[in-house]
């Protein structure tokens, strides 16, 4: 089975054709103008995103490096197991 759209009809009349072409190139210049908007805010939000971990990094330096300890020994209670055959040795 073939799916066939039917062919436009192109008008012959010439102020029909360059409003049909004004309309279309309108659409264009929308949709250019929309994307650029999109690009712009993922751009501009992943910059300050960027900015912010930067700076909350800057801060944490900062805490560590006045006296605010993060220790560096994870605590707890631990089981050692003794591994028992041929791959002991």
């Amino acid at each position: 089975m073939r799916f066939v759209l039917p062919s436009p009809r192109r008008s012959r009349h010439p102020l029909v054709r360059a409003l049909s072409l004004l309309v279309g190139v309108a659409v264009i210049g929308v949709l250019l103008v929309f994307g650029l908007v999109v690009v712009s805010v993922l751009l501009v939000g992943g910059g300050l995103l960027l900015a912010l971990r930067q700076w909350t990094r800057g801060r944490d330096a900062k805490r560590t490096a006045a006296g605010v300890h993060k220790p560096e020994v994870l605590e707890g209670e631990f089981v050692v197991l003794r591994q028992t055959g041929p791959a002991a040795h």
